[in-house]
């Protein structure tokens, strides 16, 4: 899988991106990550890629030209199954949707900045809009960051037990389940005694029952989607 990100500031993706799980499905070839500055396509010397709105107001917006010319240069080299906006006001991602994007092969994420990107981008470029929650970041790279590491994760070779993805929360619309390693018994407070039977049954019966109980406390309106 190929995943292009452009943005205005691309070493706030340096760190996330190149560490830990993310690291390695890229030096196994599983996943390539490129990020591209958006002031290569800026419109004059002085890397201008935002002005003032239409209409007045406080706040910039991301001007159409430099944005459509990066967008139009990177299909020139790539075919893309989607083109992702990062915003507060896009369908709010979760499980299932990083499930579908993993089985894509090339994405490419569009961060925005100040007060967004100019509409016709939206209009004419992007095929998802994606937010990550009901808050406002000050740009779109770490939420990009996150959707690039929930679907990397899922990519097959990439974590060392391919099964373990398809145990994480959400994945059957249910929270996951508590989990215990070594010892059996610390400061008198012991392991359920249902993993310790070696029965996979008992253990699978207790962890689905588990998954409904904290699903219930917690996320409710999971039971009831």
């Amino acid at each position: 899988m190929t995943i292009d990100i452009i943005t205005v500031l691309p070493e706030l993706l340096e760190s996330p991106l190149n560490h830990s799980i993310m690291k390695r499905a890229q030096d196994k070839g599983l996943l390539t990550v490129r990020t591209h500055n958006l002031r290569q396509w800026a419109l004059n010397k002085y890397g201008q890629v935002d002005d003032y709105q239409y209409g007045g107001g406080a706040g910039m917006v991301m001007m159409c030209e430099p944005l459509a010319n990066a967008i139009e240069a990177l299909q020139q080299l790539t075919t893309y199954d989607e083109i992702i906006y990062m915003t507060p006001d896009g369908g709010q991602f979760n499980q299932k949707t990083a499930n579908k994007l993993s089985m894509q092969q090339n994405l490419l994420i569009i961060c925005g900045h100040y007060k967004g990107i100019d509409q016709r981008i939206r209009d004419h470029f992007v095929t998802m809009e994606i937010s990550i929650g009901d808050y406002v970041l000050s740009g779109g790279e770490l939420a990009a960051a996150m959707v690039v590491d929930a679907i990397g994760r899922l990519l097959p070779g990439v974590l060392n037990d391919e099964t373990s993805a398809l145990f994480d929360s959400y994945q059957d619309g249910l929270l996951a389940p508590p989990v215990y390693t070594r010892p059996a018994e610390f400061r008198g407070w012991p392991v359920p005694a249902e993993l310790l039977t070696g029965n996979p049954k008992i253990i699978d019966q207790w962890r689905q029952e588990k998954s409904e109980e904290i699903t219930k406390q917690k996320r409710p309106d999971l039971l009831a989607e």
